[in-house]
């Protein structure tokens, strides 16, 4: 099978619910497989002999509609999956709720810059000979309910390791990107003898969120109507919980290494979970992927290798002031054509723009710059400001789509004085346009809630200014007044919800006021050290070659 799936040897199977690696391919939904696919792109960059594993997402994540009031709908996203990839003539089964359900697989080759690849292998229900409901499992990412969703993790946890044996791949390292993998690990042992120290030693487990409906849960009553007696109770209740199956804790319990994605995560995650020991390794972005076209050329003009080297970006102040101004304006130019053409509005590349895009749900806060207009409106007249604002809401998540529809309201509220837009469809290409073209991102969730986040990492690449508040990896990064700006106070002062929220806000409008708007529009030369700050000091280190080089030093050596 050498010849598929590329060089003979041991390699690293890393399993992931999502893995976002093309526009065109909706096999992601937000940043976990967006994270995922920079892991593939920073292994084939480095020459690591990584496999892909995933879910082949037929009719995708969902296409945002908004209308003139911001109401969501959601549409299908039909795609062909032979476009992009080669079908694999080999299928193996996994029974579900008494029936055999066969699966294939897709192979899609991701090739780095440095002529290596790394294969992800897309599986797929959608077969002839499977019943219609069984056909269904690889349609949607997070769609249906709880069984839908287990049915996805058997595909993915136990279908992907038999279909790796069938594959011929000799696998020295399993990472589980996150529980939706975890029944791999009780395909090990079952493939093992049971053996827990054999399967704990070849397991690697990364969490990402320190949400408890983060982690997936699921009554016994379900998992056994689904899994029949593929393994004991007794087994399922040792690794995974006495009460239900906690996907989180299964990982956990059968991986040697552990680890949350940032310094601050591991710490809550420590606290979710008392008794395992955590490691951290901070998040990364693939720089190449996330710098824009201008700064590629500015970077291959002056700092030739960066593309691989991404360390090189320390030396960003051997490239002149004025080009990396430059270099933005052409990237905010863009940015700001597309959304007036989408959007209708007037946006101005003379004026200080602000992004906000992410999914869009409660502890995001999305609306959050809108807490006090009347202090909004004093930060206008200090200096004026547009907004730029993506993001999908779950289909089930009915308060997030409301966020959308009160983000909508603040437009209509404040047109002739903030201009304000909303783009549809947030996606990597259009996270690509936001994350260049803004003068300033703005990151504001509930504390403690980001585990690390990334986009803002993205936009440091290209010489943004982050905003955010002191959580994930934000409290690594910042460097008050240096790399950007902190809103609120540090995580472990002791003061009620209330009054960090009131110190939080006062932060935000303040800064913006008093700092942020004197210095965009008086003292040019200062803006452009932060944006050079930005990129020497953040982009440098948050990419994901540095991530990927601790991986492989502290888990899967």
């Amino acid at each position: 099978m050498d010849n598929v799936i590329g060089t003979s040897g041991r390699r690293i199977a890393y399993f992931s619910m999502e893995i976002g690696l093309k526009n065109e391919m909706p096999t992601y939904s937000g940043g976990l497989g967006i994270l995922a696919g920079d892991t593939i792109r920073a292994s084939a960059d480095l020459g690591l002999p990584l496999i892909g594993v995933t879910l082949l997402n037929k009719k995708g994540y969902f296409m945002q509609k908004l209308d003139d009031e911001g109401r969501q709908t959601e549409h299908q996203h039909e795609w062909a999956p032979s476009d992009y990839m080669q079908l694999l003539p080999y299928e193996v089964k996994v029974r579900i709720q008494g029936r055999d359900v066969r699966i294939r697989a897709w192979i899609y080759e991701h090739h780095s810059l440095t002529k290596e690849k790394v294969p992800v292998i897309f599986l797929d229900t959608d077969i002839e000979e499977n019943a219609p409901v069984d056909r269904q499992i690889t349609y949607s990412l997070y769609g249906g309910d709880s069984k839908y969703r287990l049915k996805q993790e058997m595909v993915l946890g136990i279908g992907g390791v038999r279909m790796l044996n069938s594959l011929g791949c000799s696998i020295s390292k399993y990472h589980m990107n996150e529980g939706h993998s975890s029944l791999l690990a009780i395909e090990l042992l079952r493939q093992n003898n049971m053996n827990e120290l054999y399967v704990k030693e070849h397991c690697v487990f990364t969490t990402h969120t320190p949400i408890e409906s983060g982690h997936d849960v699921f009554p016994y009553e379900i998992v056994f109507e689904l899994m029949g007696d593929y393994v004991d109770s007794e087994t399922l209740k040792k690794y995974g919980g006495e009460h239900e199956l906690n996907m989180t804790l299964l990982g956990l319990n059968l991986s040697h290494y552990i680890n949350g994605v940032a310094k601050r995560h591991r710490e809550i995650s420590e606290k979710m979970f008392p008794g395992y020991k955590f490691n951290s390794i901070t998040n990364g972005v693939h720089s190449y992927t996330w710098v824009c076209q201008h700064f590629r050329e500015l970077y291959d003009k002056y700092l030739r290798g960066w593309a691989n080297e991404p360390e090189l970006l320390v030396r960003v102040r051997s490239i002149p002031d004025n080009e990396i101004w430059d270099a933005h304006q052409l990237a905010k130019k863009e940015l700001l054509d597309y959304v007036n053409s989408k959007c209708g509005t007037n946006m101005d590349p003379d004026t200080l723009t602000i992004g906000f895009a992410r999914r869009i749900t409660e502890y995001k806060r999305p609306t959050f710059i809108f807490s006090d207009l009347k202090r909004l409106r004093k930060v206008n007249e200090a200096g004026k400001i547009q907004l730029i604002f993506a993001g999908k809401a779950h289909p089930r998540d009915i308060q997030g789509k409301q966020f959308i529809e009160r983000i909508f309201q603040y437009k209509e509220e404040l047109k002739g004085e903030i201009e304000i837009a909303y783009l549809e469809n947030y996606g990597i290409d259009l996270a690509m346009k936001i994350v260049s073209g803004v003068d300033i991102w703005l990151n504001n969730p509930k504390k403690p809630l980001e585990a690390s986040g990334t986009s803002g990492m993205k936009a440091a690449h290209n010489g943004v200014v982050n905003f955010s508040v002191l959580d994930g990896w934000w409290l690594e990064g910042c460097v008050e007044g240096v790399t950007g700006y902190a809103i609120g106070p540090m995580p472990h002062v002791e003061k009620s919800p209330e009054e960090i929220e009131m110190m939080e806000l006062d932060d935000l409008y303040n800064k913006l006021e008093y700092i942020m708007i004197p210095k965009y529009y008086c003292r040019k030369d200062e803006w452009i050290g932060l944006m050079n700050n930005s990129i020497e000091m953040i982009a440098y280190y948050f990419n994901s070659h540095r991530m990927m080089h601790r991986y492989v030093t502290e888990a899967y050596l």
